[in-house]
């Protein structure tokens, strides 16, 4: 029996926040405020970051094919803990790295348990929370992710200050002891069913209409789904392409000290915080496929401005727009396969576009780094970024009715 005041279910939340601030808020997005330093410690390239980002996303990808097998032999709670060690393994070894193939080795590793540890998580959703409760409860999750860009935002300029050319890997240390803790805090938190602990879901048991359990029309559902891949590769190898790039642009472009890209980094991760919540209540409103293009055409000019080096006021801007847009396309996403592919069908659709972000992942950031590598400047990847999400608001146009 339940002896908390509350349902244990938000305490799957709980965990899930503080897992993905782990796997994706310090795994994934400190990484581009840890540039700058790597860079110059190490020597490395612009190709050379790109690179690195891209050999995250690898491991990323991999795992996306091993989870869902994982998740059957050995319950989400193990495969979460295990993925969050990883992490934190690989993380310390980073501070000790001292080339750039030991450095793309243990970061693709890292990508590797990033992905087994996220992807876990958000499987916990579904046994968990009913249809109704379920946005509400991803929405809460995907905070984690603001919160981890927040954190890395204050804390990494400072350790830098602090330590000099050795900063970058002061943090890189210290962001895997906390991943380290949390790991082990995941392990004592998170129950894999309701059932183990005598619980009916979060949510009032409503029943099904036949519509809502299948998806009817095949040829439609895997146009959607296809659509639907297409759109979120489009924005997997974009949003990276910033989320990487941009503290590097920051202070070898705009001239700002490591502090000043910092702040404005943790802005992106304070107006992040809203973008899963706004936009996921927007497209309930106005349809998935509207919702997708006000998010797409957000983020065309979010990526413009940061191109554009108008001034520290248009980049401000930039960050606000790809900070309150940052969470919105992987939370219409999810509400999105729900709707062309039923109850019964949603876990196996939202894996199969899955791929296609993990693939855009994979390519953006290296693409980005040859870009920059050419041209000595940042400017150009983020014209083609912007270039690439004004058609996928476009495209969006093509999606189908759902049933």
């Amino acid at each position: 029996m339940q002896k908390l005041p509350f349902h244990y279910g938000w305490v799957i939340v709980f965990s899930g926040i503080l897992t993905l601030f782990s796997c994706l808020g310090l795994a994934r997005f400190a990484f581009g405020m840890l540039l700058p330093g790597m860079r110059e410690g190490l020597g490395l390239g612009y190709d050379q970051l790109g690179y690195l980002g891209t050999g995250n996303f690898v491991g990323y990808l991999f795992s996306v094919a091993i989870t869902p097998i994982l998740i059957k032999i050995f319950r989400p709670r193990i495969v979460i803990t295990t993925g969050l060690l990883l992490i934190a393994v690989t993380l310390a070894g980073m501070s000790y790295a001292s080339s750039f193939l030991q450095l793309l080795m243990l970061y693709a590793i890292t990508g590797c348990g990033s992905g087994l540890a996220n992807i876990s998580t958000m499987v916990l959703i579904a046994p968990w929370f009913r249809r109704e409760k379920r946005g509400l409860a991803a929405g809460l999750m995907v905070l984690g992710n603001g919160f981890g860009i927040i954190f890395s935002g204050l804390l990494i300029p400072f350790l830098n200050q602090s330590y000099g050319v050795s900063g970058w890997r002061y943090s890189w240390l210290l962001l895997a002891g906390i991943i380290l803790l949390i790991a082990i805090l995941a392990a004592l938190l998170v129950k894999n069913d309701p059932e183990d602990l005598g619980l009916e879901p979060v949510g009032e048991k409503i029943p099904l209409t036949a519509n809502e359990l299948y998806a009817h029309v095949p040829k439609k559902r895997g146009r959607a789904l296809i659509s639907l891949g297409m759109l979120y590769l489009a924005f997997g190898a974009t949003y990276m392409v910033y989320g990487s790039f941009v503290v590097t642009s920051m202070v070898e472009e705009y001239g700002f000290t490591e502090a000043t890209a910092g702040q404005f980094w943790s802005w992106v991760g304070f107006f992040s915080l809203f973008s899963g919540v706004v936009f996921g209540t927007l497209s309930d409103k106005i349809g998935r496929k509207g919702g997708l293009m006000v998010v797409f055409a957000i983020q065309s000019f979010a990526y413009l401005l940061a191109g554009s080096g108008c001034g520290t006021s248009a980049l401000l801007l930039s960050v606000f727009l790809y900070g309150i847009s940052a969470w919105a396309i992987p939370a219409i996403m999810t509400a999105a396969v729900g709707d062309y592919m039923g109850v019964a069908k949603a876990a196996a659709g939202f894996s199969f576009i899955t791929f296609f972000f993990a693939a855009g992942q994979t390519v953006g950031p290296a693409v980005a780094g040859l870009i920059a590598e050419h041209y000595g400047s940042f400017s150009p990847a983020f014209f083609l970024s912007a270039s690439i999400t004004a058609i996928a608001m476009l495209f969006a146009l093509s999606l189908p009715q759902p049933e």
